[in-house]
């Protein structure tokens, strides 16, 4: 599939469509059982809190994952993403509940780029704070 956003249709400061993610418990046991990644800090909550977490919280690469949705959403394809990179900042508790939690997540060109890519800073954001930091991808644009 080719990218359908073209590199000349694009300008710095660009804002890509927002994504809003909402996290449960099952959510979590679903990413484990997919990426095999099941230490208790992501789904018991006692564990979590005798480590020093304020409850369970959401796997990081779960995270990072949900955010660049925003940038491969927006391309349409995402085989044209060339890089990609976050800081975990922050985790994302996910209360035992019906509602969860939520990740509000963004994005702006920041640079435009050889080769028709551009660069994409990314953010996410749990409860007005910021979850991820210096989360950038590279995107090459038709």
């Amino acid at each position: 599939m080719a990218a359908t956003v073209h590199f000349d249709d694009v300008e710095v400061g660009t804002e890509l469509p927002t994504v809003t993610v909402r996290v449960r418990r099952e959510t979590l046991v679903r990413y484990a059982g997919a990426g095999g990644d099941f230490n208790p800090i992501h789904w018991n909550e006692r564990f979590a809190r005798a480590v020093g977490l304020p409850n369970v919280i959401a796997h990081g690469m779960f995270t990072m994952a949900s955010a660049i949705r925003v940038v491969t959403d927006w391309v349409g394809d995402p085989g044209a993403l060339a890089e990609y990179s976050v800081r975990f900042t922050r985790p994302v508790p996910v209360p035992d509940d019906d509602e969860g939690a939520t990740v509000e997540l963004s994005g702006k060109v920041a640079a435009k780029l050889d080769d028709k890519k551009v660069r994409v800073d990314l953010v996410a954001l749990h409860n007005g704070q910021k979850v991820l930091g210096k989360a950038q991808a590279v995107v090459r644009l038709s």
